[in-house]
């Protein structure tokens, strides 16, 4: 079992007190709306009503004593800020915040986050990517240039192996696994000899520039 503290307790923040508290961890949620913690304070282990930009009420908390702290402070920008500094100051390990921007995010690593997060521009990207290409099921932006790409082969590609299709020679890209549903099976780092088949769901792992190409070839 480990311990997150959750600062914010926001739509985002809200999920996560449930994800966490689902799988048995202890959970600190912490927000200075009484009315925000009342949806979580079942759920979770502690509840605290606390101004995150008070670095005493942090020492207070023993912020330092947490596996993971995660800051959704949305978009108060100032305010998520001097909780990442603070944090840092504390001794805080594994920061993560949400950001609202890249400016944003830039000053937040500087202040000391360990982790930036953007899941409203992660969500764009992949709510975009399923609808732009009726051959993607599922993307997941990695962070940086890297991204996992869940993908029906086309017709082209069907009764070939993986060598001859060349996705790495070419494309730079690597078949990590392959869902198969006939066998109902996962082929984990399928070698090149692998025959892909209509009922084939391939997960790739490339850099975005990279799964762009191949996506519009």
């Amino acid at each position: 079992m480990k311990r997150f503290a959750i600062i914010g307790v926001g739509n985002f923040g809200n999920f996560l007190c449930q994800a966490f508290s689902r799988t048995g961890h202890e959970v600190l949620a912490v927000d200075c709306n009484e009315t925000a913690l009342e949806q979580v304070k079942e759920i979770v282990t502690t509840a605290v009503i606390a101004d995150a930009t008070d670095r005493t009420a942090l020492r207070e908390l023993e912020i330092e004593t947490f596996d993971t702290v995660l800051v959704n402070l949305g978009d108060r920008i100032e305010a998520s800020v001097l909780t990442t500094l603070y944090l840092k100051e504390l001794g805080a390990g594994n920061i993560i915040v949400k950001a609202v921007s890249e400016d944003h995010g830039t000053v937040l690593e500087r202040v000391g986050a360990d982790e930036v997060v953007y899941p409203d521009r992660d969500m764009a990207e992949r709510v975009a990517f399923r609808m732009a290409d009726q051959d993607v099921i599922e993307f997941f932006p990695l962070g940086g240039d890297y991204s996992l790409l869940e993908w029906a082969p086309r017709r082209e590609m069907i009764g070939k192996t993986l060598a001859e299709l060349h996705l790495r020679s070419t494309f730079n890209v690597t078949v990590i696994l392959v869902q198969q549903v006939v066998p109902d099976e996962v082929v984990v780092a399928p070698g090149g000899d692998f025959l892909v088949k209509d009922s084939d769901i391939l997960v790739l792992l490339g850099r975005n520039e990279d799964l762009e190409v191949l996506r519009h070839r």
